[in-house]
């Protein structure tokens, strides 16, 4: 049922002034390419007609030099309509590919600023078929579809004018075969437009699954799942094939019919035109020009479907594009408090949170950390640890409550000058294809070498770096993949204590690390926190015996708070997460 309303959108003249909003700044350009269609459409009945009258005056009566100035004039008229043609093509491929760049940039504008929980329900290959293959069909609007199309027609209408004004009667003989080619068209339209539709679905299923198994294929060899995962790309990629061979196949028929008619057409004017002509009701001429007019008639009329089919699958594209620039699901900000510096006192006032509606993750969570203190976050997997990361620099928005940092509501503050201000190490460190130092400063051109370096020396791993193959120009590959997780979760250090926030966020930070890299992990963790509000999470609780304080969290709730002795002493969950990680480190010694 969608597909068949995205096929109606073809006739959506709101969908279609939307798609054309994005040409305004180019209102010219677009003025130009009509008018050069216009003058495209009324030069192409001029060279067969000169030949008519090359042919009735002047190869008839012998007129030698009359014959050489009307071929100097069709050559004239061939050079004219050839530049123009160019002009023509050239600008509405400019404006498409002008155009495109626009949408392009305004579609990742959007994505790269939209609410996490987008990102949670759409898949990473569908957002990439948006941004690459469905805006490059929109470019088909502009370089094949609408312009083009009415370049076309208003050939066509000029051909036939031509053609009943020079003789009404052959011309409605000639095209005695045009309710066949009408028909056929529509059926070739039809059945192409469906396999296109299909082929943009198969495309975004292939997208989608290659983009997400690739990221993943260190899961699938390691779970020997090769063939497996193959047999499902096999079916997706049959999907695929099966959908453009049956567009292929309605282009196989559809041509050759366009060719049988253009014949019965042109049997039909030597048959009428003959006999006319041995009564002297026409003249050679007229029919030499009828030849050329069909010929020229034919050539726009095989491609008219096939650009509508351009055009309404660049409509569709554009409706998915149009999607995504509505979606409404981005960044709220509300706030317009942006202090050059915060002292980093936390505070959460009874806050309540859930992914899902209806499936609280977080209960009434209520703690105050001062500034410059140390706070750990420990509990089973699934209690809420991670998600209190997640709201306090607004990547989620709470149920309810309230987040105060140094006293002031978390909704008054600019959400990008707040998030300065937080610098946040994860567990599952992402490093992007580029060299060391890109990746630290996260390519930003006002940071310097000796910034850097100063940085790193301070957390100790300046040599560490300086051992790699080109040191700070090291290329880590995409994800980091060049790099150990100890390595890249230093790299992720620094870039942490680059900008220098007031609030430190480590979450799981040394839960994936070898024990030759933890010393200097460890060291790099005192060097982050020192002076600043820092919240650690950690499933080695050994990296958090230092902490001001630890809560204790299952379910959503706050079960234990106090120090490391306190909690000990009081020999509850704490004391049991605590007891069990060091038989746990007892045995691996």
């Amino acid at each position: 049922m969608a597909a068949n309303n995205s096929i109606k959108k073809i006739f959506d003249t709101q969908l279609l002034r939307r798609i054309f909003a994005f040409a305004r700044p180019y209102k010219k350009t677009f003025s130009l390419a009509i008018g050069l269609s216009v003058v495209v459409a009324a030069l192409s009945p001029v060279r067969p007609y000169l030949i008519q009258q090359s042919v009735d005056k002047y190869i008839s009566n012998r007129l030698l030099e009359g014959l050489i100035w009307i071929s100097v004039i069709q050559l004239g008229v061939l050079l004219v309509e050839t530049l123009v043609r160019f002009w023509f093509m050239y600008k509405i491929n400019w404006l498409g590919q002008t155009v495109v760049n626009d949408i392009r940039k305004s579609v990742f504008k959007k994505i790269i600023f939209q609410d996490v929980s987008f990102y949670d329900r759409t898949a990473i290959g569908t957002l990439t078929t948006r941004t690459i293959n469905d805006i490059e069909a929109v470019n088909d609007v502009f370089s094949e579809g609408i312009i083009s199309i009415v370049a076309d027609v208003l050939t066509i209408i000029a051909i036939i004018i031509m053609m009943l004004f020079t003789d009404w009667k052959l011309t409605l003989v000639c095209l005695a075969a045009f309710p066949i080619l009408i028909i056929a068209t529509y059926f070739f339209k039809e059945s192409v437009n469906k396999s296109f539709q299909r082929v943009r679905n198969a495309v975004a299923q292939l997208n989608a699954f290659v983009q997400e198994h690739i990221t993943g294929m260190y899961i699938v060899q390691a779970f020997a799942a090769e063939k497996a995962e193959m047999a499902k790309f096999k079916e997706i990629n049959k999907e695929h094939r099966n959908a453009n061979i049956k567009a292929i196949f309605a282009y196989s028929v559809f041509f050759p019919v366009v060719e049988i008619i253009l014949a019965i057409s042109m049997g039909l004017l030597v048959w009428w035109g003959a006999a006319r002509l041995l009564n002297y009701e026409v003249t050679q001429g007229v029919v030499v020009a009828f030849i050329m007019y069909l010929n020229l008639l034919f050539r726009p009329l095989r491609m008219l479907a096939d650009k509508f089919n351009v055009l309404q699958m660049g409509m569709i594209a554009g409706e998915r594009v149009l999607g995504v620039l509505d979606s409404s699901e981005h960044l709220v900000q509300n706030g317009s408090y942006k202090p050059v510096a915060v002292k980093g006192g936390v505070k959460f006032d009874d806050v309540h949170f859930s992914y899902k509606p209806g499936v609280p993750v977080l209960k009434g969570i209520s703690f105050d950390l001062p500034a410059g203190k140390t706070m750990a976050v420990v509990g089973h997997t699934g209690a809420g640890k991670t998600s209190i990361i997640s709201i306090l620099n607004r990547l989620y928005e709470i149920d309810s409550g309230r987040i105060l940092i140094d006293g002031r509501d978390l909704q008054e503050y600019d959400i990008y000058a707040l998030r300065e201000k937080i610098g946040i190490v994860l567990q599952d460190v992402f490093l992007f294809s580029g060299s060391v130092f890109e990746n630290i400063t996260l390519r930003n051109k006002d940071i310097s070498l000796e910034q850097v370096q100063r940085v790193t020396r301070m957390l100790g791993i300046h040599d560490f770096i300086m051992q790699l193959p080109g040191g700070y120009d090291f290329n880590v590959m995409e994800r980091g993949n060049t790099l150990s997780q100890g390595q890249k979760q230093l790299v992720s250090f620094a870039r942490a204590l680059l900008y220098d926030p007031a609030i430190l966020v480590l979450d799981e930070a040394t839960s994936s690390i070898d024990s030759e890299s933890e010393q200097l992990i460890q060291h790099a963790i005192d060097t982050l926190i020192k002076g600043r509000t820092s919240i650690v999470i950690a499933h080695r609780l050994s990296t958090i015996r230092k902490a001001d304080e630890i809560i204790v969290m299952d379910k959503g709730r706050i079960i234990e708070r106090g120090n490391h002795r306190s909690l000990i002493a009081a020999k509850g969950e704490y004391y049991k997460l605590y007891t069990a990680v060091e038989k746990q480190r007892e045995k691996a010694m």
